[in-house]
């Protein structure tokens, strides 16, 4: 079975979280026989086009970029070229391009969509597009909605839960590597105990301008992982409050990345926005039986992370309740680790990749099943 992934970037672009789920099912799905290719944009498409960990990344051109969304003229002939190939063509929305070149292409085979978010920050631009998102998710074979929270609270979907299929995003432990103690040792003399954790690019939505006024109000220590478009504004945002117990650590490998997560007392994944579909890094954080404060924005980060179960989730957009949030789990360390173990257990039961993998393995032989001429 051949599968062709379609979507505006992808590795060695960029590797953000939905470029990460597409990497985890094309390795986890190999084994059941799945061979896959994945299409996307890139500058500098003939450098950028690579063989990567046994799937190959194919680029067209980048000829332009308005409003988060990429166009590229060569990408009709590629994606038409690549899906001539392939058994299935997996879509993963939102990327309005992408919906122009399904129909262009004239597309015969099984398709269907994983639904990684709903358009939230352009939302005049969404009144012109939603004709055509309408029109694409109506002609797709299956939507795959990543929580059951966000199929509900998607009033984009309401018209096409008939054929939504939730699949939740699954990691492999190896994505997170254990650190030695060597690195552990160094980041020890870095930071202080006891401190609040978060990973991720730091975007509009992740929330962090309102952990930043959290942490001034309580006083405990956060460690931001990350880069992002948002840094620089951040940064002088903390310097202007004298928020010194906020740490700036940048981007990380790895093994950085996992010796912070194992030293660390809980992560905090302020997203304030349904841009936030689901969080990778709370999915990370279970693994390594992590407490998580998150905020209800009605996405997958409230199916990650379950209030009073394993950890807390609070109000959205508010540094009150976000500071009452830390504050409570740091003074109950009986109760953090309570939650750390059953976060563990939930991503053991429903966040594995081979789980993830292995219901995608399923629906695509469904598709192809319904698809075969009879």
């Amino acid at each position: 079975m051949r599968v062709l992934h379609f979507f505006k970037t992808y590795w060695p672009d960029t590797f953000g979280g939905v470029e990460r789920t597409i990497h985890a099912i094309a390795k986890g799905t190999a084994p059941l026989g799945v061979q896959t290719d994945v299409l996307s944009l890139s500058r500098e498409p003939d450098l950028n086009t690579v063989l990567f960990e046994g799937h190959w990344a194919h680029k067209a051109k980048l000829n332009l970029e308005v409003a988060s969304t990429g166009f590229s003229l060569e990408a009709f002939g590629r994606f038409r070229a690549l899906a001539a190939e392939a058994d299935i063509v997996h879509y993963h929305f939102p990327w309005p391009f992408m919906d122009l070149v399904h129909f262009a292409s004239w597309l015969k085979k099984p398709s269907l969509v994983t639904y990684h978010s709903d358009i939230v920050k352009q939302k005049g631009l969404l009144t012109l597009y939603r004709p055509l998102m309408r029109a694409f998710l109506g002609s797709v074979d299956r939507i795959v909605p990543t929580s059951p929270n966000y199929l509900q609270s998607s009033l984009d979907l309401r018209d096409f839960r008939d054929k939504c299929t939730v699949i939740p995003i699954g990691l492999d432990r190896a994505s997170c590597p254990p650190a030695s103690e060597e690195r552990k040792a160094a980041w020890r003399l870095k930071l202080p105990e006891k401190f609040f954790l978060f990973v991720g690019v730091l975007r509009y939505y992740k929330g962090l301008h309102i952990l930043i006024d959290a942490a001034k109000r309580t006083g405990l220590p956060v460690a931001i992982v990350g880069a992002g478009p948002m840094e620089a504004e951040l940064k002088q945002q903390a310097e202007r409050l004298g928020a010194g117990n906020v740490f700036f650590l940048g981007a990380l490998d790895d093994e950085d990345k996992s010796a912070l997560l194992e030293l660390s007392y809980a992560t905090i994944f302020p997203s304030h926005l349904r841009s936030e579909a689901f969080g990778l890094s709370l999915v990370e954080a279970s693994m390594f039986a992590k407490p998580m404060i998150t905020c209800e924005v009605g996405s997958g980060t409230s199916y990650v992370n379950l209030n009073g179960t394993t950890g807390i989730v609070t109000a959205p957009n508010d540094p009150d309740a976000l500071a009452e949030a830390m504050t409570r789990l740091a003074g109950d360390p009986a109760q953090a680790a309570v939650f750390g173990q059953a976060a563990l257990a939930r991503y053991e039961a429903l966040f594995t990749i081979d789980r993830m993998c292995a219901a995608y393995a399923d629906l695509y032989g469904e598709l192809l099943s319904r698809n075969r001429p009879r």
